[in-house]
């Protein structure tokens, strides 16, 4: 973009000095080319002959100044600062426009959820008022953090979790910080405020024996046992779970492996699995049949699985989520390394994966052992 400053000769006998910023051109349908400039106008006027010592300088200053206003603006575009401001961006809903960057990322099914379930709070905080990119300043964006810690809540009517107020809160100062870019506000609030820490979560998991007592105690429904023991010795999340199909199964002379899309993510994976997870599938059917026929997400089958986990002498809260906390945790054990714990999982990110390494901490517990023993008498 070229920033220059411009003069318009007046009926007055003056010139309007104004800034004028060229965002080049394009050719239209019909071959005509048509430039984009946008203009910025000082209120400095020149006076067009001066006749006195006075008006040569009083137009010095009135050059000046108009000259010192350009630097600024040149120097604000070339670090990522300025933006020109559309009025019609003004009048747009701040809502309207979080609605549209949510869309966009559908495909994404995890991420999409999650920028939802923040526009619910967000409409909860604006309310009836018709809040415009006129509008959004520091004290509406501190605003929003300060609804999310008092007034917020879950759909069981508790306060939200630290972690939820972390990610709501981000995907608002994402779309603050999108808003900038695209020109509608002034300022980066992205940048200037303070968001949440993420908070660590509990991650509750099965050992290898508690594993095999729940291996060896009766499950209601065995369809049930069959997809949380998979889920045990893959790692594959519920709705994966769910929706394998037989064409998803790949039977090979080298063993069994999963080739499918992770719903949470879209992204495409390859996994081998073990005989032992393969025979938990039972005999295979057409194509296209659902392998775990009959598995319901529900409150029914949640129960079972504390039932189920009772039975087997395991106190724990254990839910479906467990068996891929489980799956982590074993392999870590069983001297599988961060970065391919990582790669089953299906993470983007592998400090994603390094929560279970806290877990697990061989290391620290061998470190424990390893001064050999003082001899010396213990009084207490």
């Amino acid at each position: 973009m070229k920033i220059k400053l411009k003069k318009k000769k007046l009926k007055t006998g003056k010139y309007s000095l104004y800034i004028e910023y060229y965002k080049g051109f394009i050719q239209n349908d019909k071959g005509k080319i048509e430039h984009n400039r946008e203009f910025e106008y000082l209120k400095e006027y020149l006076i067009i002959e001066p006749k006195t010592t006075k008006e040569r300088q009083e137009n010095a200053e009135v050059l000046l100044r108009a000259e010192q206003v350009l630097s600024i603006r040149k120097a604000e575009y070339a670090q990522g600062k300025y933006g020109i401001k559309d009025k019609n961006k003004d009048r747009l809903l701040f809502i309207t426009y979080y609605d549209k960057l949510k869309e966009e990322r559908y495909e994404s099914k995890g991420n999409y959820d999650n920028w939802d379930a923040a526009q619910n709070h967000l409409e909860d905080y604006i309310g009836k008022r018709k809040i415009t990119f006129e509008d959004v300043d520091e004290d509406f964006v501190l605003g929003f953090k300060k609804f999310l810690n008092h007034k917020s809540r879950t759909k069981s009517n508790t306060p939200l979790s630290q972690n939820s107020k972390y990610t709501y809160y981000n995907k608002f100062k994402a779309a603050l910080r999108q808003a900038f870019n695209d020109g509608y506000t002034r300022r980066n609030f992205a940048a200037t405020v303070k968001g949440y820490a993420q908070g660590e979560t509990s991650r509750e998991y099965l050992t290898h024996e508690e594993l095999q007592g729940l291996a060896k105690a009766r499950c209601k429904h065995q369809i049930l046992k069959n997809a949380f023991l998979f889920s045990c010795l893959t790692g594959l999340r519920w709705s994966d779970i769910n929706k394998l199909n037989w064409a998803e199964v790949r039977d090979e002379d080298e063993g069994s492996r999963l080739i499918f899309k992770q719903k949470k993510t879209a992204g495409q994976e390859y996994q081998y699995i073990s005989g032992q997870a393969r025979n938990l599938l039972g005999k295979r059917r057409k194509e296209n049949d659902r392998v775990f026929q009959g598995l319901k997400y529900g409150a029914h089958f949640n129960a079972e699985i504390l039932r189920w986990c009772m039975r087997a002498g395991i106190t724990k809260h254990i839910t479906f989520h467990s068996a891929r906390h489980t799956h982590a945790v074993l392999l870590l054990e069983n001297g599988a390394d961060i970065y391919t714990v990582s790669k089953v999982l299906g993470h983007k990110e592998i400090r994603t994966t390094q929560v279970y390494a806290k877990i697990v901490d061989k290391k620290k517990k061998e470190a424990a052992y390893l001064i050999p023993e003082l001899q010396m008498d213990y009084e207490f």
